[in-house]
């Protein structure tokens, strides 16, 4: 008996996000205006903007502690911040959250007690990270990138399946970006899904697919190759401009 399956195209697989009709409001004024957009599993989706345009917002409400006027936000089929999403979502805030009077591998065992993961998991990220020889080193004595590392690595704990990244690389030298980009690529290709937040427009081409923001508003939600067809710009720093323009008179 022949199989009915045979051929068939594999299962569409959910979304790891999903935000529809988002808004925020900061002091009566809204920061995010009626967002709605997709975050594909797998994958590397980036999310660019001017400083101010509302992506750290916007991760916020992904991860659950951002206070919302209207719309919904799920995050692996359930909604955002829920118990169930503790173990399966990393956070990594623009300042590194770490102890600094704790060494990199005393910050790591004590937030893998708190989320109750793997007792190897400590070195496990380390290694990951690129911390190895690191481990005894005060947080409050490594370099800008390193503690970058070491957030990242506290994210890593417990092998969440969706990482959510504001500004990970802010202030590192071009070699520690490359470092932590392909990082990031190796933890997509290995299943994983980031969603990275950055300002820094040459980003853009490591992603999967990009989300641009503007005063509170999406822009584009493409990859980064249909966004340069589509505009017909050399690069996503032109591309925005582009867009931006297009609005702007759109509303003239």
């Amino acid at each position: 008996m022949m199989n009915s399956l045979a051929g068939s195209p594999p299962p569409i697989r959910p979304p790891a996000i999903r935000v529809t009709a988002l808004t925020v409001l900061r002091g009566g004024r809204p920061v995010l205006r009626e967002l709605a957009l997709e975050v594909p599993q797998g994958s590397i989706t980036g999310l660019l903007g001017p400083s101010g345009c509302g992506k750290t917002t916007l991760l916020r409400a992904v991860v659950g502690v951002q206070k919302t006027e209207s719309g919904e936000v799920e995050v692996l089929g359930a909604p955002a911040g829920s118990a169930r999403l503790r173990d399966r979502v990393g956070y990594v805030t623009q300042a590194p959250s770490v102890y600094g009077d704790l060494s990199v591998a005393e910050n790591l065992r004590y937030f893998a007690a708190v989320l109750g993961a793997p007792k190897g998991d400590p070195e496990r990220v380390i290694a990951e990270t690129g911390l190895t020889g690191h481990e005894h080193d005060l947080a409050a004595r490594l370099s800008g990138g390193q503690r970058a590392r070491v957030s990242l690595a506290a994210a890593l704990l417990g092998r969440p399946e969706l990482l959510i990244l504001d500004e990970p690389t802010v202030g590192l030298d071009p070699v520690l970006r490359q470092d932590l980009w392909q990082l990031f690529r190796d933890l997509a290709d290995a299943g994983r899904t980031l969603l990275v937040s950055s300002h820094v427009m040459d980003e853009a081409s490591r992603c999967d697919r990009l989300l641009l923001m503007r005063e509170g508003r999406l822009l584009a939600d493409d990859t980064p190759a249909e966004l340069l067809r589509r505009t017909g710009a050399a690069d996503v720093d032109s591309a925005f401009l582009a867009l931006v323009a297009g609005r702007t008179e759109a509303a003239a």
